[in-house]
């Protein structure tokens, strides 16, 4: 574990882009919450400006209470994985924020070239409910209740962020 039991980034559980580090950076985020998609730009910045020397992880905290659609994006999300293309569906969930009902979920999945009928199943039979829960529960475990939140070489990142605030951390947590 680190900071506050927050888990590392496991490239065997977790959704990994980029390389091996030195610069760790976990999102805990949600598909319907409008700041963790602003948050989604400044992580593409931070990947131009540091390369493969970043290794980005996104973790799922559906805010329910507000997002009513953010759980089954999640599932979606989780979906896309099984079928080897994660990264795609979370782009297009985010590129779509008004259209995450479950009638637009497989529609999206078709758009990014997977099979819509194994998502829409997938969403009906709740096959990855427990995955999405696992990570809203290690969140919450940690202290994070809120979306977006980062996490910098596996210490939370608290305060105000932008890119900058953010390359500062991820810097500081390299040693650097």
């Amino acid at each position: 574990m680190s900071d506050a039991g927050i888990p590392p980034i496991d490239p065997a559980r977790d959704h990994v882009r980029g390389g091996t580090g030195p610069y760790d950076l976990l999102l805990y985020g949600d598909y319907e919450c409008p700041y963790t998609r602003r948050a989604m730009g400044f992580v593409r910045t931070l990947q131009q400006r540091y390369g493969d020397e970043l290794r980005f992880a996104f973790r799922h905290l559906p805010i329910t209470k507000y997002h009513p659609h953010a759980q089954h994006a999640a599932e979606a999300a989780e979906s896309a994985a099984a079928q080897g293309d994660f990264w795609a569906m979370h782009d297009q969930l985010f590129a779509h924020p008004d259209a995450l009902d479950d009638e637009q979920l497989p529609r999206h999945a078709s758009a990014v070239g997977l099979d819509p009928e194994r998502v829409a199943a997938d969403l009906a039979a709740g096959r990855f409910a427990d995955r999405v829960r696992e990570d809203a529960e290690a969140a919450r475990a940690a202290g994070i209740r809120g979306t977006p939140s980062f996490v910098t070489g596996g210490v939370r990142h608290e305060g105000f962020y932008d890119v900058e605030t953010l390359a500062e951390s991820l810097e500081w947590a390299a040693g650097r």
